[in-house]
């Protein structure tokens, strides 16, 4: 099956060192703005700003507002529609042929078959010596390509990535070398208005603001008789299988390890015990807070670990150690009761936690 006759391209684009050609008036129209940047066919609907080269790109938006979608499939038993015919077409022939459609070769003695138009015009620039039809425009550059797309990512190799940034020159010639150089001279610095904290993404900003929201959203687990709350996705779906479901497929694969995990981000991180590299340059864990550390727990179980170290500190243990530079206290010489627990100590009742609220409040006496 030879491709049929391609229509005859009458509008031809003016603009110099343009060779674009179009056999439709309205598509040399809409060409053109690209050269001029004018976008004549504005979104009619308040509050939407947006605007488009043709009346049938904005009539193809305006159903993004109403929701109507005109096109029906016609296959009997399917009741799917459409905002536009060409997805209509696309889904008749990828959910309904009978036979999907082969862009065959016509070259005598070839017989090759393919599954896309440009799949059939690459073979045959590279199989049968054709000339592709998209020459590179840069001058002293002779590169040739059978489609649009690849001649578009060909001329970034001319044009470079040039840095957005008002008063940057740099243009990187690769997107690796751009992204490096976004990161390292223009990184962004996006600050909560409610507190101290920088975030290098808007993403991770719009999450750090859930903190401070009056009321937050949790997921409750779905079992029954189940009154656990979790405050993402990940962490309830790892308790419904490891606790519910008892499913732990992701084993440690070192020798001696044996752990089993829920969840496959879980393993990951545990990989890191077992990397001394990875856990060298790991960040110190925070600090914990006023009450926690007034009121003694895990104190224990810090002693013990120093105990059991031998070998020197690093920087980041050194800054985690308590200031004052005195030796522990032996075990069992000093009793810490949990603040939390006896208010007693702080002249209140267990059952004033406005007075317990005062005292943590109030400056320690040194």
């Amino acid at each position: 099956m030879a491709p049929g006759p391609e229509p005859l391209k009458r509008y031809i684009c003016s603009v110099s060192g343009c060779a674009a050609a179009y056999n439709k008036q309205w598509k040399l129209d809409a060409h053109l703005c690209k050269h001029t940047g004018a976008k004549p066919f504005a979104c009619t609907r308040e509050g939407c700003d947006k605007s488009f080269c043709s009346a049938y790109h904005a009539t193809r938006h305006e159903l993004t507002h109403s929701g109507a979608r005109p096109f029906r499939c016609e296959e009997a038993g399917c009741e799917q529609t459409f905002s536009t015919n060409a997805n209509r077409a696309r889904h008749v022939g990828r959910v309904h042929a009978r036979e999907p459609k082969r862009y065959a070769c016509a070259f005598e003695g070839c017989g090759l078959e393919f599954k896309k138009n440009h799949q059939l015009k690459s073979h045959v620039c590279e199989r049968h010596a054709q000339p592709p039809r998209y020459p590179c425009a840069h001058e002293g550059c002779g590169m040739r390509f059978a489609v649009p797309s690849k001649l578009k990512r060909h001329e970034k190799v001319h044009r470079g990535y040039p840095c957005e940034a008002e008063g940057c020159g740099f243009a990187g010639a690769t997107w690796t070398e751009y992204l490096k150089h976004r990161k390292e001279r223009h990184q962004l610095a996006l600050r909560c208005d409610l507190c101290d904290k920088v975030f290098r993404d808007a993403w991770f900003l719009r999450q750090h603001r859930r903190v401070h929201a009056e009321t937050r959203v949790v997921l409750r687990c779905p079992r029954a008789g189940c009154e656990r709350s979790f405050t993402t996705p990940f962490n309830l779906q790892s308790h419904v299988g490891s606790f519910h479901e008892e499913l732990r497929p992701f084993a440690c694969a070192h020798a001696g390890c044996g752990k089993t995990f829920a969840m496959k981000q879980s393993l990951r991180r545990h990989s890191v015990a077992h990397d001394p590299e990875r856990r060298r340059l790991a960040r110190p864990r925070p600090k914990r807070s006023l009450a926690s550390r007034l009121s003694g727990f895990g104190d224990g179980k810090k002693a013990a670990a120093g105990k059991r170290r031998r070998r020197p500190a690093t920087p980041e243990e050194e800054e985690a150690e308590p200031v004052g530079g005195g030796e522990a206290d032996p075990p069992g010489s000093v009793e810490l009761v949990s603040l939390l627990q006896d208010t007693s100590l702080l002249g209140g009742s267990a059952g004033d936690p406005q007075g317990l609220a005062r005292a943590l409040a109030a400056p320690l006496a040194v």
